[in-house]
């Protein structure tokens, strides 16, 4: 890749989730750049004040969160073409097929369940990785 940095923006109200992606993702891949969020809000007011070369090349975003959940994220998000093209993926502890369909129709690439063990973290960070273009190994 060139200089510029992978990037990737994620949202989990829950800190342990937060940290146990980021490590499984680093792992797989130390030199991509996580940019981390505890609410919907806050990671919206990050993306918005981005310039289009900032942007991060995937979007991953927990169902569950207050203020502003995962589905209502993706609203937003979908009235913006600016993030047309950038991946977005909600992780869940939930496999409701009504929060499934409801994620999919404001936007979502894919709807993931949060896997309970390492082994399956990290062939999860590596599917993740996938969306920004890092080789499946």
């Amino acid at each position: 890749m060139e200089n510029k940095s992978v990037k990737i923006l994620i949202t989990d109200d829950d800190h342990e989730d937060l940290e146990l992606i980021e490590e499984a993702i680093l792992k797989a891949e130390p030199s991509v750049e996580l940019q981390k969020f505890t609410n919907g809000r806050t990671a919206l007011e990050f993306l918005n004040s981005r310039i289009e070369k900032d942007l991060p090349c995937l979007i991953i975003v927990d169902y569950s969160m207050p203020e502003i959940n995962g589905s209502e994220m993706l609203a937003y998000i979908k009235k913006n073409v600016r993030y047309d093209r950038i991946p977005k993926i909600v992780l869940s502890t939930s496999n409701s097929p009504l929060n499934i369909h409801e994620c999919i129709s404001n936007g979502a690439t894919e709807y993931l369940v949060k896997p309970n063990n390492m082994k399956g973290l990290q062939a999860l960070a590596k599917k993740l990785l996938a969306f920004c273009n890092f080789p499946q190994s």
